[in-house]
């Protein structure tokens, strides 16, 4: 009884998904329409106001994050690597991920299944802060891409604009944030595969828990 008063938390009570990297579950906390910034809220895991949007940006995607990762060490080292910099850590928040679609989906706290196809190497000050660009599964007009280099340019360009500039006030002369590389969808495997080895690390137990009551239910 007490399993079915409880929701599963977002980030720790949803599983990646067997098939990770190539697919996974994404929880999507913003969708396009959306004129406020939801947030999960990472101790009860319910979704919450961050803030309304403070200028006319728009998400070109959904947008969420991608359950039982974390950008931590792994993440940064591997930032650090390709950006040829020192002192990049991640940003301590589970892996964010942009996911097309050409279907409207018109709210948020949802769990969707994506496909990786690859990423924007993002850097927040000198935090790590990669976003997954994504595609949703038997999405009939995305649903068939395989790599970033497959998108038309104008989408690619609406994504980079939207992340460069959705924390830039007006009168701010530099952007707050950069983004240094466009990658791939190999390149976009390998930073999901160390996001999972950092929330491994920081959260140690909690995947194999979550699969074995998986198991149990799975048996009754």
């Amino acid at each position: 009884m007490s399993e079915r008063l409880y929701r599963a938390h977002p980030w720790h009570g949803v599983p990646i998904g067997e098939d990770a990297p190539a697919i996974v579950t994404a929880y999507i906390e913003i969708v396009d329409s959306d004129t406020v910034k939801y947030e999960m809220d990472k101790f009860t895991g319910i979704l919450k106001v961050d803030r309304p949007q403070q200028y006319s940006n728009v998400v070109p995607s959904l947008y969420g994050f991608i359950p039982q990762t974390l950008c931590a060490e792994a993440v940064g080292a591997f930032c650090a690597e390709r950006t040829e910099r020192v002192g990049i850590e991640g940003d301590g928040d589970p892996m964010d991920v942009c996911v097309l679609t050409e279907r409207p989906i018109l709210h948020g706290d949802i769990l969707v299944r994506a496909i990786p196809i690859g990423g924007l190497r993002m850097i927040d000050g000198r935090e790590a802060d990669d976003k997954i660009i994504a595609v949703l599964n038997d999405d009939a007009v995305y649903g068939g891409l395989r790599d970033v280099s497959e998108l038309a340019p104008p989408l690619l360009e609406r994504l980079r604009h939207y992340f460069l500039t959705y924390k830039q006030a007006p009168d701010r002369q530099h952007a707050p944030v950069e983004i240094t590389h466009v990658y791939g969808r190999d390149e976009a495997h390998e930073v999901i595969r160390r996001s999972q080895d950092d929330y491994r690390r920081h959260y140690p137990g909690l995947e194999d828990a979550l699969l074995g009551q998986m198991k149990i239910r799975g048996r009754r």
